[in-house]
């Protein structure tokens, strides 16, 4: 009925072919995508605008002050072994991060296998580098504030640096955070079988759903994109 159905709308519209006349054909690119996933996509397309309006800000506030613009190679640099590292810490929560993304598509693939175990060891694995991210972060800030740096104003240039900085990157940590709570909760789920029994409750209510591990893991890849875009722009420009 389907493939008869879509054949009409290709008859209808013969100027159409392939995945144009796909998507042509009365909402049948989503047709069969739960409401979870949906929303999920929504949410991050929503997210996707303020983290852009926010890199927009930071890049106009950097070219439109005629006060220098401090220098990342300065300010993200640690003082290890008698001499300043540029951009060390950086690279390890960057390191650590893109690394979660790893263990949490692996954590997807498992889930779909129905191997619990293994999909809960790797999302707890995944909260764990998410959570030491986020610690590296909050080391950072105390760095930062130790040394000066406020939302008004900071010893090395142009005061918007500090409210740029802590803005985009706390409501970064912030997204970072929430996923590592949700993350726990669903692989604390996983391991007590929640998904194969049907158990009632927050994001279990189907036997054999596994797809929460899959919203879960658009999100966190969302997460980890993001970061890429505040790292060039931040720490690499």
């Amino acid at each position: 009925m389907a493939e008869t159905t879509a054949t009409d709308h290709r008859q209808l519209r013969p100027g159409l072919s392939g995945v144009a006349a796909d998507w042509a054909s009365d909402q049948r690119a989503f047709k069969n995508v739960s409401w979870g996933k949906s929303m999920m996509w929504i949410f991050l397309l929503s997210d996707t605008f303020i983290f852009g309006c926010f890199l927009l800000s930071y890049m106009t506030a950097r070219m439109s002050t005629r006060v220098p613009w401090p220098n990342p190679s300065e300010v993200f640099a640690l003082h290890i072994g008698g001499q300043n590292v540029p951009l060390i810490l950086i690279a390890i929560m960057t390191f650590v991060l893109i690394s979660s993304s790893g263990t949490m598509a692996m954590a997807v693939n498992f889930g779909y296998r129905r191997d619990r175990r293994k999909t809960a060891i790797l999302m707890l694995l995944t909260a764990a580098l998410g959570a030491t991210f986020v610690g590296m972060q909050a080391f950072e800030w105390t760095k930062l504030i130790t040394e000066g740096v406020r939302p008004w104003g900071n010893p090395w240039g142009a005061a918007q640096f500090g409210s740029s900085f802590f803005m985009i990157t706390g409501f970064h940590g912030t997204h970072v955070t929430f996923g590592v709570i949700f993350l726990i909760i669903i692989a604390r789920k996983v391991w007590r079988g929640d998904y194969d029994t049907g158990a009632r409750g927050f994001f279990t209510s189907r036997r054999g759903n596994y797809e929460s591990v899959e919203i879960m893991g658009l999100y966190w890849h969302f997460v980890d994109l993001v970061w890429v875009f505040i790292f060039a722009f931040f720490y690499l420009w």
